[in-house]
């Protein structure tokens, strides 16, 4: 599929596959994919920073590659590796068979049969179908030598392996990072990116993503589940729910074949929107009554 032509074609494709969002984040995505320019998004974990990159492969038609980052995490590793195994195999096939071209051997153990792609130079091969979506997942998990690296090969779209050479992408791919700001990114990263800040949505625009991804549950319950979880968030919790764990708890109550919120069903599935134990504890009882109350009365017409 082409790239959408305005703003408000952004939002409606989005919308096709389940993608929810507002007007300043659908403005970004228009002109990152206008542009040519990667994407930075950062903002609390679960608000749906990596699902914009799963929408937008399906929207455009392309295939999506993922570079999950982690602390340690190194060119190598996001670029290529050789296939060891293979090597060794191929070694001592050529040493039974006895007589081998040591330069010959030497330069087939190095090429493209033992070569292993990783995300970033799979992301620079063509594809019939447009360039690919390349999402590098929690940026911020990785140290600073990674960021160097990666400004680099995001500058010219291009690697090199010093066994084969350069590859550059005929097609530039079209770059998503996310960040949970963890820590600091480096600003000379973000200066080659266009940034969005992914905010908790409002109530009635969460009440919407819940109707999209979870359209099965009562408008009803839709709405006192969004209620409830605005609530919890302005508690001082070590990990507020995201949008993630809303979706996840609106389907835990649509199995348990839940109508209505009470405390006592809150306090049986509190571990579906909160991940930490004193967190949980902190909740349970009446403080889940309180809050439940809370949003109920937020629910009833002025």
């Amino acid at each position: 599929m082409t790239i959408p032509a305005s703003i408000d074609e952004v939002q409606s494709q989005l919308a096709d596959t389940g993608y929810v969002c507002g007007r300043a984040l659908a403005t970004v995505v228009f002109l990152s994919l206008r542009l040519g320019r990667p994407l930075f998004l950062e903002g609390e974990a679960g608000v749906g920073k990596t699902e914009i990159a799963k929408a937008l492969a399906l929207m455009l038609g392309r295939r999506l590659i993922r570079l999950q980052c982690y602390e340690g995490l190194d060119a190598s590793s996001a670029v290529y590796e050789w296939n060891f195994p293979a090597q060794m195999i191929a070694i001592r096939t050529a040493e039974a068979q006895g007589g081998a071209d040591r330069t010959a051997l030497q330069t087939e153990l190095f090429s493209k049969d033992f070569l292993i792609e990783r995300p970033l130079l799979e992301a620079m091969r063509p594809d019939e179908n447009g360039a690919p979506i390349l999402l590098i997942d929690e940026l911020d998990r990785t140290d600073e030598p990674f960021e160097a690296f990666l400004l680099e090969a995001l500058s010219d779209f291009q690697v090199t392996i010093p066994e084969i050479g350069t590859i550059k992408a005929p097609e530039p791919p079209v770059v998503i990072l996310t960040s949970n700001r963890t820590r600091e990114v480096h600003d000379a990263l973000k200066r080659r990116c266009l940034y969005h800040w992914v905010d908790y949505p409002d109530f009635e625009r969460e009440v919407e993503i819940l109707n999209a991804r979870a359209p099965e549950v009562a408008e009803a319950l839709s709405r006192q589940i969004v209620s409830f979880v605005q609530a919890l968030r302005t508690e001082d919790l070590f990990k507020k729910p995201g949008v993630a764990e809303t979706i996840d708890w609106a389907k835990c109550l649509l199995a348990l074949d839940v109508i209505d919120l009470s405390p006592e069903v809150i306090s049986d599935t509190l571990g579906a929107i909160l991940k930490y134990q004193d967190d949980i504890a902190k909740i349970q009882g009446s403080e889940a009554k309180r809050l439940l109350d809370e949003a109920s009365a937020s629910l009833e017409p002025a």
